[in-house]
């Protein structure tokens, strides 16, 4: 899977944030973040105020403690004008993974060709500060991983 290099607008998400780290997510008793997704949709909480004509669902990961290995935030949501904003995506590059496919193993294996790509270049560095997925069906994702070129 090769990657497509885009450049983003800041723009802001309203959700439900839970703390996790990669660790905590590969064992299915400490794993948060589809139990957020499933407290997301049994709330309604894509029926956020201010929310934009966008209808994708954004998973957005942030508030990193250091690397892929540290804790990050992770929060489901929807894209909103103004406040009240859960998190705030951030302007820059990010290079987009695609992946289409039966949930949530797609997702997974979308994830799984992020980490290895950027094993295999490590010229290029991720910033943490904010990446997210951007659902645009039932069975089509793309992650938005931000970087900086040496």
């Amino acid at each position: 899977m090769q990657p497509q290099l885009r450049r983003r607008e800041a723009f802001s998400v309203a959700g439900l944030t839970t703390r996790t780290c990669n660790k905590d997510e590969r064992d299915p008793q400490s794993a948060r973040i589809g139990k957020l997704w499933d407290q997301f949709f049994d709330e309604c909480a894509y029926e956020a105020p201010h929310r934009v004509g966008d209808m994708r669902l954004y998973g957005v990961y942030s508030s990193y403690e250091s690397g892929h290995d540290g804790a990050f935030d992770m929060t489901a949501g929807v894209a909103v004008a103004g406040e009240p904003a859960t998190v705030h995506i951030e302007a820059g590059d990010y290079l987009v993974f695609s992946g289409q496919g039966r949930m949530p193993q797609m997702v997974l294996a979308v994830w799984d060709a992020v980490w290895q790509y950027f094993d295999e270049h490590p010229e290029i560095r991720r910033t943490y500060r904010s990446d997210f997925e951007s659902y645009g069906g039932p069975d089509q994702v793309d992650v938005h991983i931000g970087v900086l070129f040496n």
